[in-house]
């Protein structure tokens, strides 16, 4: 079963490699879908998998790269999209 998560990461998450990071963190969970930055100074994250690998990309995202300072990572439940890769937009 294939699931799909849109989270919005606040923070201190653009300027510090955090679309990049969420890329290659993406491809080692087999998650597949997007970071974008926003203008408002977030980042949105489309991820879509498996449930537990959707899961710990969503967890990770808390964390982020090291020169990030994540306060908030709000997640809802999205249809798949269908995405064949993970890219950093």
């Amino acid at each position: 079963m294939i699931i799909a998560r849109r989270c919005l990461v606040s923070g201190r998450v653009q300027g510090v490699f955090f679309r990049a990071t969420t890329r290659s963190q993406a491809h080692a969970c087999n998650v597949r879908g997007y970071a974008r930055n926003l203008p408002d100074g977030r980042v949105e994250v489309h991820a879509e998998g498996d449930p537990g690998d959707v899961d710990a990309l969503c967890d990770w995202l808390w964390d982020g790269p090291p020169a990030a300072a994540v306060t908030a990572v709000d997640c809802q439940a999205v249809a798949p999209a269908g995405y064949a890769d993970f890219t950093a937009e």
